[in-house]
């Protein structure tokens, strides 16, 4: 199992967006996927998160409104649209999914918001 999230960078506040995760070595369609994020010197934090058929979705109050998760036109892939960015977005972005119970976090990317 392999997940890779990419499209992070650098953005001013107010700016947008759009984190990209590809995966591969098991079913996307056939589990749960979300994101996750840690900003410099604190925990990881859920941000988002989709259920298999995508028919369900969940974002942080923290983001609700302002980022929208979703899966990716590429097969196997998710995608992570993220508008009206704040310096409090900045972090470190992982795509995260539990397979067969064992849950795997992918490389991440990095979000940083400033002017």
């Amino acid at each position: 199992v392999q997940l890779q999230a990419f499209g992070g960078g650098l953005v001013q506040p107010g700016g947008s967006l759009r984190l990209s995760c590809a995966t591969s070595g098991f079913t996307l369609d056939e589990y749960d996927i979300g994101w996750f994020r840690q900003a410099p010197g604190k925990g990881r934090e859920g941000v988002s998160c989709i259920s298999s058929s995508g028919g369900t979705t969940y974002h942080a109050d923290s983001v609700k409104g302002r980022f929208t998760i979703s899966k990716g036109n590429a097969k196997n892939t998710l995608d992570l649209q993220m508008n009206d960015l704040k310096p409090e977005d900045t972090g470190i972005y992982y795509c995260m999914s539990t397979v067969e119970g064992t849950p795997y976090f992918g490389q991440g990317t990095l979000v940083t918001v400033s002017s």
